[in-house]
This record gives C-alpha cells, sequence and structure tokens, in this order.
C-alpha cells in the first residue's frame, strides 16, 4: 500500500515537472491590438485559409475567386491579395476584419502576385493573354495591361520599384518592363522554361530558373542612369549549370548566395551571386520544390515533395544537419517574424504543419519538434505572414 500510495503521489507531480521541463515556448504578448496571421490559398477549394499564430488554430475560412494560387502581403497596409487562376482576378482580403473588401478583374489565367515595397502597385502575369496587368492598390484597379512574351509565369518588381521581370515560359524570354513608364524596355532570350524570379536587394541583377534546361539565367539590371551618360544596358550576364529541373529560387536576406531547388536532381545547387557560379550542390531530399532562408542568414529550410519531409541547412556549416517528417507532398514555406516557427504546406493532405525551433536541452537534444498540424482546404498552394497592429478604427 505504501508503494501505491507513493507511485500516486509522485506521478502528478513527475507529469508536472516534465510538462515544464518538455513545454513549448509561448508566444510574447504584445498586448490586446497585436494581431499575427497566416493566410493560405486553397486551390480546389476557393477559399483562403486564416491561422491564428497566436493560437496556432484555424481563425476563419473565406470564400474568394476560382483556384485560388498566389498570395501576397502589403507591407504598408493590413491587406492580403489572393490571384484566382479560374476567374481571372485579384481578391483584395482586410486583414484587420479578414473579410474581403474588393475583387480587381485582370486577364486570361493569372498565377502570381508582386507587391512593390512602399505598398502602392502590384503586378500580376497574365499567362493565357500575354501580358502583365499593373494594379494601383490605393485605387484599387488596374492602370495598364502590358504586353510580354508568350505564357508569362511570373512578375516580379526589383526592389526600387523601377523594373519588373517577367518569365516567358512559352518563349524562353525574360521581359524588362520599365515601371515608371509601364514598358517593356527591353526582351532577352534566355534559356529552357524560364520560371521563378529573384533580385538582389540592390536592384542591380535578376536571376531566373529555366527548368527545361537545368540553368539559372543571370541578368544585369539597367541602372537607368541616362543623366550623365553612363547608363548600362539590360543584358544577360551569364548561364548557369545548376540541377535537373530547378525550380524555385531563394536568396539570402544579405543577397550574397541564392539557393536553387533542383526539383529532379533531388538536390541544391547554392550560387554565389557576385561571380555567378556554383559554390556548392548537395542532396538534400527527394523533389526538393521551396526554401527558406531565416533573417540572419544561418539556416536555410527546404520542402522535399517526393520524400514528405524538410530538410534543415546549416549555412554556416555547409551541412544538412536536421530531416523532419512532415505530411503529404509539402510545397510552401514561411517563418513566423520572430523566426521560432515555420509553417508548411502540405498540398495533398490538405494541412499546415507547423514546426518549432527551440533550445536544445539535456533531456530533448533535438533543436526542432512537430507542434501541430493545422486542416486547411483542398490542394493549399500559397501562404503568407502578415503581422501588425490594429488601427485606430478598429479598436
Amino acid at each position: 500500500m505504501r508503494k501505491l500510495l507513493f507511485i500516486a503521489v509522485l506521478l502528478p507531480i513527475l507529469g508536472g515537472v516534465a510538462w515544464w521541463y518538455f513545454r513549448e515556448q509561448a508566444l510574447p504578448d504584445y498586448g490586446p491590438l497585436y494581431r499575427e496571421y497566416a493566410y493560405v490559398s486553397n486551390g480546389k477549394s476557393n477559399t483562403v485559409s486564416v491561422i491564428d499564430l497566436r493560437t496556432f488554430a484555424l481563425a476563419k475560412t473565406i470564400p474568394v475567386g476560382s483556384e485560388p494560387t498566389g498570395i501576397a502581403a502589403n507591407s504598408k497596409k493590413n491587406e492580403i491579395y489572393v490571384v484566382n487562376a479560374g476567374s481571372n482576378n485579384v481578391t483584395v482580403i482586410d486583414a484587420e476584419s479578414n473579410t474581403v473588401a474588393a475583387t480587381i478583374g485582370v486577364h486570361g489565367r493569372p498565377y502570381f502576385i508582386d507587391v512593390t515595397e512602399d505598398g502602392k502597385r502590384a503586378y500580376v502575369a497574365n499567362s493565357a493573354s500575354a501580358n502583365v496587368s499593373v494594379i494601383d492598390l490605393d485605387k484599387r484597379l488596374v492602370i495598364g495591361n502590358v504586353r510580354v512574351g508568350a505564357a508569362p509565369g511570373l512578375a516580379r518588381v526589383s526592389p526600387d520599384g523601377a523594373t519588373v521581370v517577367v518569365s516567358n515560359r512559352g518563349d524562353n524570354t525574360v521581359s524588362l518592363i520599365d515601371a515608371k513608364l509601364l514598358r517593356v524596355r527591353a526582351t532577352l532570350p534566355v534559356c529552357q522554361h524560364p520560371e521563378d524570379i529573384a533580385i538582389l536587394p540592390d536592384s542591380s541583377k535578376a536571376f531566373v530558373s529555366c527548368s527545361g534546361s537545368s540553368q539559372v539565367a543571370s541578368i544585369a539590371l539597367s541602372n537607368n542612369a541616362i543623366n550623365k551618360g553612363d547608363k548600362k544596358d539590360d543584358r544577360v550576364l551569364a548561364l548557369i549549370d545548376v540541377g535537373r529541373t530547378p525550380v524555385s529560387l531563394t536568396l539570402k536576406p544579405d543577397g550574397g548566395e541564392m539557393i536553387v531547388c533542383d526539383f529532379d536532381g533531388d538536390s541544391i545547387s547554392i550560387i554565389e551571386t557576385g561571380t555567378d557560379e556554383v559554390g556548392n550542390s548537395l542532396e538534400i531530399g527527394q523533389h526538393p520544390s521551396r526554401g527558406v532562408v531565416t533573417l540572419d542568414n544561418s539556416r536555410l529550410y527546404v520542402s522535399n515533395f517526393g520524400s514528405n519531409s524538410v530538410a534543415v541547412y546549416d549555412i554556416d556549416l555547409g551541412r544538412r544537419i536536421w530531416t523532419m517528417t512532415v505530411g503529404s507532398r509539402p510545397d510552401g514555406l514561411a517563418l513566423t517574424p520572430d523566426q521560432h516557427y515555420l509553417l508548411v504546406l502540405d498540398t495533398e493532405s490538405g494541412d499546415v504543419t507547423v514546426i518549432q525551433k527551440r533550445n536544445p536541452r539535456k533531456l530533448e537534444p533535438s533543436e526542432y519538434s512537430l507542434l501541430t498540424l493545422i486542416p486547411v482546404g483542398v490542394q493549399p498552394n500559397g501562404i503568407v505572414v502578415k503581422s501588425f497592429m490594429l488601427s485606430a478604427a478598429k479598436k
């Protein structure tokens, strides 16, 4: 009886100690007006799922247009933009109320949207119309449609807002749009099936992945210094050989290196952006799809679409340090603003895996742990995180 009584008393105490030791970190308390959400576009549900990142729970499901794909946040106002490929329009979501504020019509089969750093314009490549729609986000209307090459997949604006780089998958070219004049200033032949685009922080150079030729095109962007006669022309600098089927490009925040996910090569290629050379290549997992780098440039996370996992690559050490199992067919990735949580879109299982990064302990040496799985819609394909304080009108 004494042993049973001792066990009955000891077990709750040990359980409490274990909970305290292994408990997940609580989010900082920024006050009642603080909001932190992840927005997920669900391609086959025609909805956007809103996840409250303070509680890691589904907060709301918002009906949008048909076949939502690309999604972006405005850094200057509390708005989210969703591209609907099936209904040829863009849904504007008010992040403070998580309701649809407007719907803006564009042209045929848009897939992605990019927003300028000043939050005033957005650019949408319309793949079935061979043009790019330019949206005034204050007026919520299209102010121009710029003709580009065949089947444009992505239009990305440079950090300085001067140039829009468009990958034309149908004719293996890149169009460079002068954002001030709203016209194409150069069309450059590149490699086969150009897709993803990355632009250096100083807007001097763009990179375009070419899935059909296992290459990445390096492109010098004009500096527009025409007054002093030292204007540099837009031109292709190099075609860089990488692994098979490069599908996505991820720049380190400092712009010094760029990571290429080689989907059919089961590898990543790391390009030195200053020299246009591949500094390192390594196997990372089966069919790597997307990558994201922490703000301190120290860690790279890669979703392995074919092996239902996420790989962690230590940039300073130059090697993979961890692999974590997630849901089925992981693709898109996002980090929370504090960099402590990684959100993984599981496109086949229709959920978001939340992984926590924490300080290793003696009894729990792992730096990463699975926090939760959050069900969303069917075929989630885009994710963006938005943190903000409620405005005075919504207090």
